[in-house]
């Protein structure tokens, strides 16, 4: 006869103590009854962010959280546990039910600390910790907004950990101004140390979210906004509505009323077993006091979750401890901690790389004799997150500043550096070794991997891992676009040529799966602008271009936009140049010359940028095509027309370029340079396409670029004519934009390339895929069929429509764009920011 388990809480942790259980008790030993105070069944906590906007509470739903098919799972949810009675061995809920039990698993997780801050309790005030508090604040957010649209309303949090920011970026997906008060000296100061909090905290505020640190909140009363908050430097803030984010506390009142051992700072009181002072009581996840500690991370639960159910079913698990490693993504920027990240470990050294510049912190802790990995914080690129937290312990492979330099000039660490212990999934407890075994088993894929070892189905952080440790096994990996298409881009695109249909909904129907994604459906556009299918705006295809596409500029920080007229090869005429001056003073923008030779004119709202294009159409300019993955600018030199240097007139031929691949979408932004000499004053090695004259013709070079890893381009041919020239670019382009992956640079679609820069000269010189007259016809086609996209939106009332700053009221400026001086600089004044600096 089986008994009886019940579980007091049906979060995550509880779920996955069901889960453990259930796997392991082949006998049926164990009849399990779950008590949920939600109403909902198990959900993902730690992905709550991911519930605003989409409002579709299954979509955060635990896979198998109903347990339908298990008749040895008995699921009540929304009847809370009210009394513990030991010596009955009976839990009663709030419903008067009683449920016998022969073991009991308290699951009961944590609450959100609210500060005992006079007026805690005014109408808007929330915590942020259920999918019900969620809606309570979605709708004071949209009577705040439903007041005002023209204004965005601030959304108080206070708190600047963790959960803080996700609420942050939770009021700011809802359409507030999100302004974050953290009483420490830094944010996030559980996880980061003082320079990557200062990172942290610059990057935040660039975004427009204001941040006050070491303040406290000292009051908080109703106010016609909703709250009125007052700091503890008294500064006074009408806000819409305020979320407590700054912590949270065990929930262990069951435990105390019914007698149970807690510990001194709260939680229930167990040891390594996760046994309370009543043997028939274990406690697992944010409730337990392991040794007097609580964790409030999911890795740590999960573990007391498998340790519980190894225990009744007769194992000697224990609390293995706890890896506090985490990996996320706070409102856009990339915060990764693992290991001693804040150099607890007497004699620790440091190894820091600090870019404010490029917003990118790295540290790492070493032992003091610089031999041992200990721990490190990353901010804006946790790139390395992955690999690094695996070695913690251990030797490092290389030097430690090669690992977290932007530069890139040391050989990238891979996953060959990790041992067979090195753990890959810090969630499941998963290591490289038993990824290993399972490949070798038969797990073919990332989702085989998952499924069986439970690799990455937690956080997720881990699953570039999952993919790299594949590819060393010898496992040959899918190029799959996305979940949606099982084809890689390039086959994608090449289906896409083939056939007559030119709808995005159409082409998922017949040759994908599901709705699309924020991957594929860019790069059907894109492939489909590619191959000539109309203005970027026409019908469907709107509705799959990004933020910059949509509207034909690049968004610049304060939500403006800086407009970029074409001047093929730097060349400008003085009407040209009087005209932008002209717009710049008209509009108030702000212009700089662009690295690629063009006036760059910042700070257009968007109901301003058809005006601003009327002006620039009608003197005979165009779209420079700053906002979309393709051809920016061919830069030039003077050439022979005016340097006694020049062999051939580059200025002539760079002009040449840029009129005929203007306009052309590809799988990532194209630059291009025509040098007069080889003193390269073009810098066109460093291009995607470069091209330097000689005294027979010009030299091709492809495959160079700079930013973060800048690459020269290499040599394809030389002593070439105009006309070869032209051919060989041709060619070169539509091969890339045919074969290369999504956002992939030439550079690096080059380095991929089987047999490089050889393979490439076969191709695109020698013609061996017979291609050649098939590339430079698409081309002809592109040519012929370009137009101006700006023209085509002035041109069209329905795309003209699009262009208004609120749409339900056409005409109304956009309140929070803002504009000071800095230095004798027109500036953005973001939202909340602090005075500019006056020249």
């Amino acid at each position: 006869m089986s008994e009886t388990v019940v579980v007091i809480g049906h979060g995550m942790v509880g779920h996955r103590f069901v889960e453990a259980l259930r796997a392991r008790d082949v006998d049926g030993g164990w009849r399990v009854v779950v008590l949920g105070e939600e109403t909902d069944p198990a959900y993902d906590r730690v992905g709550l962010s991911g519930y605003v906007g989409s409002w579709e509470r299954a979509e955060l739903a635990l896979a198998g959280n109903r347990y339908d098919g298990d008749d040895a799972v008995e699921l009540r949810v929304g009847d809370a546990v009210v009394a513990i009675d030991r010596d009955r061995r009976v839990v009663r809920t709030a419903s008067g039910a009683e449920i016998a039990y022969d073991a009991l698993v308290m699951a009961t997780g944590s609450r959100a600390f609210v500060p005992p801050v006079p007026g805690h309790e005014t109408p808007g005030c929330h915590v942020y910790r259920t999918l019900d508090d969620l809606d309570a604040i979605r709708a004071d957010a949209e009577r705040a907004l439903a007041r005002d649209a023209r204004t965005a309303p601030v959304g108080m949090v206070v708190g600047g950990g963790l959960l803080g920011l996700e609420a942050a970026n939770a009021l700011r997906l809802m359409g507030l101004a999100p302004h974050v008060v953290e009483i420490n000296p830094r944010l996030m100061p559980q996880q980061v140390d003082a320079g990557g909090g200062e990172h942290l905290a610059r990057m935040i505020g660039e975004l427009g979210i204001e941040v006050s640190l070491s303040s406290g909140t000292e009051s908080i009363e109703p106010g016609d906004a909703g709250v009125r908050v007052t700091l503890a430097d008294g500064t006074v803030v009408d806000a819409a509505l305020l979320v407590f984010a700054a912590g949270v506390r065990p929930r262990d009142e069951l435990a105390r009323d019914c007698g149970l051992a807690v510990a001194e700072r709260g939680g229930i009181l167990t040891d390594e077993r996760c046994a309370t002072s009543d043997p028939s009581i274990y406690a697992i996840g944010e409730v337990a006091a392991i040794d007097g500690r609580c964790y409030g991370l999911v890795a740590p639960g999960y573990a007391t979750a498998e340790v519980v159910a190894d225990r009744l079913l007769g194992g000697s698990a224990v609390f293995p401890g706890a890896d506090m490693s985490t990996k996320l993504k706070l409102l856009g920027v990339d915060v990764a901690s693992f290991g001693d990240a804040l150099s607890a470990t007497p004699g620790a050294l440091d190894v820091v790389v600090s870019d404010p510049i490029g917003g990118v912190y790295a540290k790492l802790v070493l032992s003091d004799d610089a031999s041992t990995l200990l721990g490190g914080v990353l901010v804006g690129d946790a790139s390395a997150y992955g690999l690094l937290r695996p070695l913690v312990g251990s030797s490092l492979p290389g030097d430690p500043v090669s690992l977290i330099s932007p530069a890139g000039d040391a050989p990238a660490l891979g996953v060959g550096a990790l041992g067979d212990d090195a753990q890959i999934c810090s969630c499941n407890d998963v290591s490289k070794g038993t990824l290993c075994a399972a490949i070798a088993d038969g797990a073919c894929d990332v989702a085989a991997l998952k499924g069986c070892t439970g690799a990455g189905t937690s956080c997720g952080s881990c699953v570039p891992l999952l993919s790299q440790i594949l590819a060393e096994e010898g496992v040959e990996q899918s190029t799959a676009l996305c979940e949606h298409f099982a084809q890689s881009r390039a086959e994608l695109f090449e289906t896409i040529r083939a056939c007559d249909i030119r709808t995005f909904s159409g082409i998922v129907e017949r040759f994908g799966t599901g709705t699309g994604c924020d991957i594929c459906k860019p790069t059907v556009a894109s492939i489909l602008a590619s191959i000539g299918s109309g203005h970027i705006l026409d019908g469907e295809q709107a509705s799959l271009q990004d933020s910059n596409d949509h509207f034909l500029a690049n968004i610049q920080r304060n939500g403006t936009y800086s407009v970029v007229p074409r001047m093929p090869g730097g060349d400008v005429t003085p009407e040209q140049l009087i005209l932008i001056g002209e717009i710049a003073r008209d509009f108030g923008l702000y212009t700089k010359i662009t690295g690629g030779q063009r006036i760059d004119m910042f700070g257009a709202t968007v109901d301003q940028l058809p005006l601003i294009w009327r002006r620039l159409v009608d003197a005979g300019m165009e779209s420079g095509h700053a906002y979309g993955k393709s051809l920016r600018t061919v830069k030039s030199c003077v050439g022979s027309d005016w340097c006694r240097y020049g062999q051939q007139d580059s200025v002539r031929m760079a002009i040449d370029l840029e009129l005929r691949y203007r306009g052309l979408r590809s799988p990532h932004k194209i630059k291009m340079g025509v040098s007069g000499c080889a003193r390269e004053c073009a810098e066109a090695r460093g291009k995607d396409v470069g091209v330097i004259a000689t005294e027979k013709g010009w030299n091709l070079y492809v495959g160079g670029n700079g930013g973060m890893t800048p690459r020269h381009a290499q040599l394809l041919a030389g002593d070439l004519d105009d006309a070869t020239l032209v051919a060989y670019i041709d060619r070169f382009l539509m091969y890339y934009i045919r074969t290369a992956e999504r956002l992939q640079r030439t550079a690096a679609w080059l380095d991929g390339l089987d047999g490089g820069i050889d393979r490439l000269k076969a191709v695109v010189v020698d013609d061996v895929l017979g291609l050649a007259d098939d590339f430079e016809a698409d081309m002809a086609r592109h040519v012929d069929a370009y137009e101006c996209e700006w023209k085509g939106v002035l041109d069209d009332p329905d795309k003209l429509r699009r262009f208004v700053s609120f749409v339900n009221a056409p005409g109304v400026p956009d309140p929070t764009v803002a504009f000071g001086e800095s230095h004798g600089r027109r500036v953005p004044v973001l939202l909340g920011s602090p005075a500019l600096p006056q020249s």
